[in-house]
């Protein structure tokens, strides 16, 4: 059975209040997930991020879209290991090297799926500031069913499909099958990861 984990994160603040690039000025709200060995969805609010590091720490993949440059620099903000040593594969990543540019997780899941995002992370935002936790935490578990199935759709196809300049819709090429490694590969990276849990 899978131990990967998909995941996406919504901030309380944006890049505009603290400094493009200052990840360590921004904070996270809520974060989903959703986790194959029990095939549950899940949602995490700041204040029990707690409660999600075993889930991570027990992974075998961290799967996301634009998490290596966005989402794991910020949870990183809270997490005293390093996120980088759990294994990522970053559908985003695995776009730009096969286009040479990037392209929004809502054109990929409207072009492959014939789905759209519910709303975008700058509503998320003004949700936090308003107090609206349902919204915030409906849109967040949107992205990982959306990132979920985007997952799915390439791992079994090998490509997905993204829009062109001129209103067509083009495969792009990618593998997203997990790396063979040993038993005692497997023990030394686990060995590495901060486990959350008192000694």
């Amino acid at each position: 059975m899978s131990k990967e984990l998909v995941f996406d994160i919504e901030t309380q603040n944006t890049f505009d209040d603290v400094g493009f690039g200052n990840h360590r000025g921004l904070r996270v709200s809520v974060v989903g997930v959703y986790t194959y060995e029990d095939d549950q969805y899940r949602v995490f609010r700041e204040d029990n991020l707690k409660e999600m590091w075993p889930l991570f720490e027990r992974a075998e993949r961290l799967i996301g879209f634009n998490q290596v440059s966005f989402d794991v620099p910020v949870l990183q903000n809270y997490y005293a290991g390093d996120l980088m040593k759990i294994p990522q594969l970053d559908i985003l990543a695995h776009i730009h090297r096969a286009l040479g540019f990037r392209v929004k997780l809502d054109d990929i899941a409207k072009s492959t799926l014939n789905t759209a995002k519910s709303a975008h992370g700058l509503q998320a935002v003004e949700w936090f500031k308003h107090g609206e936790w349902e919204k915030i935490e409906k849109y967040c578990l949107d992205d990982v069913r959306i990132t979920r199935e985007v997952y799915e759709f390439g791992k079994k196809n090998r490509q997905l499909y993204y829009p062109d300049l001129r209103g067509g819709i083009r495969p792009v090429p990618v593998v997203f099958d997990l790396p063979i490694t040993s038993e005692s590969t497997g023990a030394a990276r686990t060995a590495q990861i901060n486990m959350t849990l008192p000694l």
